[in-house]
């Protein structure tokens, strides 16, 4: 694979950059982390978000990158020309084969866009201890951006339920925002 300059003009490192560079590199260790990495690097930038800037700060910064990864993610490694259901099969499978997690519809409204889902096994949170809170911000913007870009239509998504709230699965209600 060609090697991507990373530092191209003033605005950096760059999302497309990096994803676009993912095996490059690692020829001997694989595309692969484990969880524990994965959260090692989540874990750290909450902290010091949450000590820079306040927890409201910081659970903004983790759904914004959640966003951007998921509009990411949907255009580029998911068929945004399918019909909703076939899209939603394409999501879960490609989750699970990217080791995410393994997403459920548990509800969906065709009027309003309203969707309830549920993802188990994610690396943010399964197997936690109970925290009394819910914790899946990156993953809340990361639902709404593939929602998004899929349905040309302003998501959002909101944990209701997560592992670190002693439940089992993590929970999320979707739906069109509205400009008030």
């Amino acid at each position: 694979m060609e090697y991507i300059g990373f530092m191209c003009g003033e605005d950096g490192l760059k999302l497309s950059d990096c994803v676009s560079a993912r095996e490059a590199g690692r020829e001997n260790l694989g595309a692969e982390l484990p969880v524990a990495v994965y959260r090692l690097l989540e874990y750290s930038f909450r902290e010091e978000l949450v000590e820079r800037f306040g927890k409201e700060e910081q659970v903004k910064i983790f759904r914004g990158a959640g966003y951007r990864a998921g509009g990411f993610f949907a255009r580029n490694y998911l068929d945004l020309t399918l019909e909703m259901s076939q899209f939603i099969a394409q999501l879960q499978r490609r989750l699970e084969e990217m080791k995410i997690g393994v997403l459920r519809v548990e509800e969906t409204e065709e009027d309003t866009g309203k969707m309830v889902l549920t993802i188990s096994e994610d690396a943010d949170c399964s197997g936690l201890p109970p925290r009394g809170e819910t914790v899946c911000n990156y993953d809340e913007g990361f639902l709404a951006g593939v929602l998004t870009a899929y349905t040309g239509k302003p998501y959002g998504a909101v944990e209701v339920n997560c592992w670190a709230t002693g439940d089992r699965v993590c929970r999320f209600k979707a739906e069109v925002q509205h400009k008030e």
